[in-house]
């Protein structure tokens, strides 16, 4: 059952993303939360480290759609400076959000990541759909809202048991 909650990769944060390695492997695409995955929760812009990223992203040959539990006010004036499309209150980890995110980057689900920093939301809803997760650490977590909060509860519980199980170790991250 918790299985599904397992990344098949755990970062830092994007940067450490060895973005050579996702080639290799036939990727193309990238799906990315927002919140706590590019910026902390209450940064309304990309930062100058996050901009010289994503321009490293696309030329590098990836397509890019952010996908957000947030609201379109918010993802929207995050997105538009940028020019990458993205699909706002999308209730993650249901499947639709990820469909759409699938449609606007014109990519299948084994040619496309899902970066994100909830197991409860992000990896889970990317395994479901048979896309590459990858879990980063939060960015800030203290500006985290109420379901974020719920949610790192039971990823908490959920990570007990993983580890009981000897399926998650602490020095994977890299």
């Amino acid at each position: 059952m918790f299985e599904r909650l397992l990344p098949k990769m755990r970062v830092r944060s994007v940067y450490d993303i060895n973005l050579d390695e996702l080639a290799a492997k036939g990727l193309r695409g990238i799906i990315t939360d927002l919140d706590n995955t590019l910026v902390g929760a209450k940064e309304p812009l990309a930062t100058p480290e996050l901009v010289a990223w994503l321009d490293k992203v696309r030329s590098a040959g990836f397509k890019v759609v952010i996908v957000s539990n947030n609201n379109e006010t918010r993802v929207g004036k995050f997105a538009a400076p940028l020019d990458i499309p993205f699909v706002h209150a999308a209730r993650k980890p249901t499947m639709p959000a990820f469909r759409r995110a699938l449609s606007l980057l014109g990519l299948e689900a084994n040619e496309t990541v899902m970066i994100g920093d909830q197991m409860m939301t992000d990896v889970l809803g990317g395994n479901r759909m048979g896309l590459f997760t990858i879990l980063v650490a939060p960015i800030a977590p203290a500006d985290e809202g109420v379901m974020t909060l719920v949610n790192r509860r039971i990823e908490r519980f959920a990570l007990a048991r993983l580890r009981k199980r000897g399926l998650w170790q602490e020095e994977e991250t890299k």
